[in-house]
């Protein structure tokens, strides 16, 4: 037995870490390209505050629904077939949604995008999870959350050059054509992620679940060598003797605190405000005072900060630990959204602002962002960890979907114009960062360094 037998390959688990996380540069880019898109769409469909809501959340209702089947699929199917599912619902999204006939057609398929952003949002974390050893799990879960803010950031880009292109045509190209390039663009790592997909095992987790014990030795024999694989199988071959696969497991006695605690940290993700600033940034600048292309250049700077800090969260999360992080970020969320929300009440812009935007995505991006992905693909049993995912991820689309319907609503109002000046919705985000920062000192455990299968005897205790 050679050497590399023994030791495994921790380049052959970045590598298939990183194809699955495609799946989440997908959803940075498929999600994020309306932030772009939206002072068109609102000119060239005549919207309403609340039907613009609807325009850019329509697609999380998408998300909803194929987080909800996720579960059911990676369990039957598998983790790599129900990223394949996904990949193909990116693609025939962006092509649909580049040329809608009216707005009827383009909704549509952005809820079709929405399908495979969801599916990709619960699948691709636990994919990550289960192929991942315990000493680096947090780091490989984490390059999921990297992929998606380098989706977000490399979208921003496409939006930015696009209109400036179209700027220079004529006032109306990027009215007329402009947003239709916007999200056609994915077209092309749609394509990507489905062709790497096949060249990609399946999760050993699933396979030892199926009864393929051989094909779970080897494939984590490549992982982290034949010891490692051996130990694996014997745990999971222990875990899988108790499976009962009802999802009503999760309402047991030992099982309800963690499925409070993961559905508490999924909306929570949401309501501190995030998807707010990812998707409105541009209007939000403009809000400001700023032109339609310095506004999309400051959105620029808001997707590479939030990819630099994900960056380092990568880097932190298995050496300081989840708690601290989640703690820390939420504090500098809060912190941000009072002082910009001070700062829209009395009426004052200038450079200042776009630190404070910055400062909140950076906070974000070191903690809730990646963190609670981190958490949720790791406290579950593995037994039910399919669809105890995927009612944990269909809460935070069901609260994403709700920020991004009622921002446009609330930050318009008249009355709450009138009255507050566009900080109200601000303020409000800050509360629940607060809520965040005492929900995680009182019930969230520390799981940094432990085994999947230690995780889940410390619940059974």
């Amino acid at each position: 037995m050679g050497r590399q037998k023994k030791q495994g390959s921790k380049i052959y688990v970045v590598l298939i870490a990183l194809v699955a996380a495609l799946g989440g540069l997908l959803f940075g880019y498929d999600t994020a390209v309306i932030s772009g898109a939206v002072g068109f769409l609102e000119e060239f469909f005549k919207l309403s505050p609340a039907m613009t809501g609807w325009t850019v959340s329509c697609a999380l209702v998408g998300c909803v629904f194929g987080a909800a089947f996720t579960g059911v699929l990676c369990d039957r199917l598998g983790r790599k077939k129900t990223l394949l599912i996904a990949a193909v619902f990116y693609l025939v999204s962006a092509v649909g949604s580049a040329v809608p006939r009216s707005l009827t057609e383009f909704i549509v398929f952005r809820i079709i995008g929405g399908l495979g952003v969801g599916a990709a949002s619960m699948a691709a974390p636990l994919y990550i999870a289960e192929i991942s050893p315990a000493r680096v799990r947090g780091r490989m879960v984490s390059l999921n959350q990297f992929a998606i803010v380098t989706g977000i950031l490399v979208v921003y880009f496409v939006n930015f050059f696009i209109e400036r292109y179209g700027a220079s045509v004529s006032d109306s190209w990027n009215l007329n054509y402009g947003w239709r390039w916007m999200f056609g663009s994915g077209v092309f790592p749609s394509l990507l992620f489905f062709v790497l997909l096949f060249m990609v095992p399946e999760s050993p987790r699933w396979l030892a679940k199926a009864g393929r014990l051989d094909e779970a030795e080897r494939v984590l024999t490549k992982i982290d060598g034949s010891a490692h694989a051996k130990s694996e199988i014997s745990a999971m071959t222990g875990n899988l003797a108790h499976e009962d696969v009802s999802i009503l497991q999760l309402f047991q006695p030992g099982m309800r605190l963690l499925l409070i605690i993961g559905l508490a940290l999924a909306t929570l993700q949401q309501i501190t405000g995030i998807n707010v600033v990812l998707y409105y940034a541009p209007e939000i600048f403009k809000d400001l005072g700023f032109s339609m292309n310095t506004a999309l250049l400051q959105t620029v700077a808001v997707g590479a900060v939030n990819l630099i800090f994900t960056l380092v969260a990568i880097w932190t999360v298995d050496r300081f630990g989840r708690k601290p992080l989640m703690i820390v970020g939420a504090a500098g969320m809060g912190i941000s959204l009072l002082v910009l929300g001070t700062g829209f009440y009395f009426q004052q812009s200038g450079p200042w602002a776009l630190l404070f935007v910055l400062g909140y995505v950076a906070c974000f991006s070191l903690s809730l962002g990646p963190v609670v992905w981190v958490i949720l693909s790791e406290i579950f049993p593995v037994r039910i960890r399919g669809r105890a995912m995927a009612v944990a991820t269909v809460t935070l689309w069901i609260a994403c979907y709700l920020i991004s319907q009622t921002f446009p609503m609330m930050n318009d109002h008249p009355v709450l114009v009138k009255k507050f000046h566009h900080a109200f919705p601000f303020w409000i985000y800050a509360v629940f960062c607060a809520a965040t920062i005492w929900f995680v000192l009182k019930f969230v455990p520390e799981t940094k360094g432990r085994s999947l299968e230690e995780i889940e005897k410390m619940w059974i205790k």
